[in-house]
């Protein structure tokens, strides 16, 4: 159907961008993702960030530790990357294992080479709308929304979901886009009587089919960025049978947010590149 949002074929758009501008200006970027523990989820997220990488001409350096390390290991390892000019991101991939201070780890990282724009200064200088490196997720969401020619000014826009990592940086990008922006959450009274009024409607709560029709307006543009595992295969936060004859625009899962997630990593890298070397 020709209302789906194809993020696969968006996010080789944005990957062919990249890596015309890293060999139009000879760039040299370099990513560092450090990986605590054996979590299976984890180690394959690793893999599809080093074979992005390797796609656009972004050296990627893969350093994975035990869990049984203590903080300071981990600390130490940011630092040194901190103080290696060759390298230009730092990512510290989540969740972390039990025992580790997620904050207090992630806050070591210097925020020019934060390239999932998690550190204070980042999250900080998003909403006074400087200039910042942004949290991936929201990022290919806006990605996504811009490709697709969503138009979000003057528009009544849905969150629902207040997380760090998604729904509270895509209220500072909405509102830079001076979209009318409503966020709602488990404590949320008739979230219905938001999510049907709402021009673009995101969701990421991180409940399968949370979203049914009967709560999409008619003509939305609906966005899911969860990922749910049930029966054994992959579903989002929104029934997606159901919201497709009501939607003008709609995300699969798999094969939406996800890949613009990585893909806008990959301009975080480049971004950190250009700012630390003033090009």
């Amino acid at each position: 159907m020709n209302n789906i949002i194809d993020g696969i074929k968006a996010s080789l758009e944005l990957k062919k961008e990249i890596k015309k501008e890293i060999e139009k200006d000879n760039l040299t970027p370099s990513l560092a993702v450090i990986q605590v523990g054996d979590n299976k989820a984890s180690e394959i997220y690793v893999r599809n960030k080093q074979r992005a990488c390797c796609e656009v001409g972004i050296n990627f350096i893969s350093i994975k530790l035990p869990d049984t390390i203590s903080e300071d290991v981990i600390i130490r390892e940011i630092q040194r990357l901190n103080n290696d000019i060759s390298v230009n991101g730092i990512l510290v991939q989540l969740p972390l294992p039990n025992g580790f201070d997620e904050g207090k780890i992630i806050n070591e990282i210097n925020p020019l080479k934060d390239v999932d724009g998690l550190t204070f200064p980042n999250v900080g200088n998003l909403v006074l709308e400087n200039e910042c490196l942004v949290s991936c997720t929201p990022y290919g969401v806006m990605e996504l929304l811009r490709l697709y020619n969503v138009e979000l000014s003057g528009k009544d826009v849905c969150i629902v979901g207040r997380s760090n990592l998604v729904g509270k940086p895509l209220i500072q990008l909405l509102l830079q886009k001076d979209a009318t922006v409503s966020i709602c959450h488990s404590k949320s009274k008739n979230i219905k009587d938001y999510t049907k009024r709402a021009d673009v409607l995101i969701v990421a709560a991180g409940h399968p089919n949370l979203i049914t029709k009967d709560m999409v307006k008619d003509g939305a543009v609906v966005i899911d960025v969860g990922i749910n595992k049930e029966n054994d295969s992959l579903c989002g936060d929104v029934a997606f049978d159901e919201v497709i004859k009501k939607a003008s625009l709609i995300t699969p899962v798999p094969g939406g947010v996800g890949p613009m997630t990585v893909a806008s990593l990959l301009k975080n890298v480049v971004k950190a590149y250009k700012i630390q070397n003033r090009v």
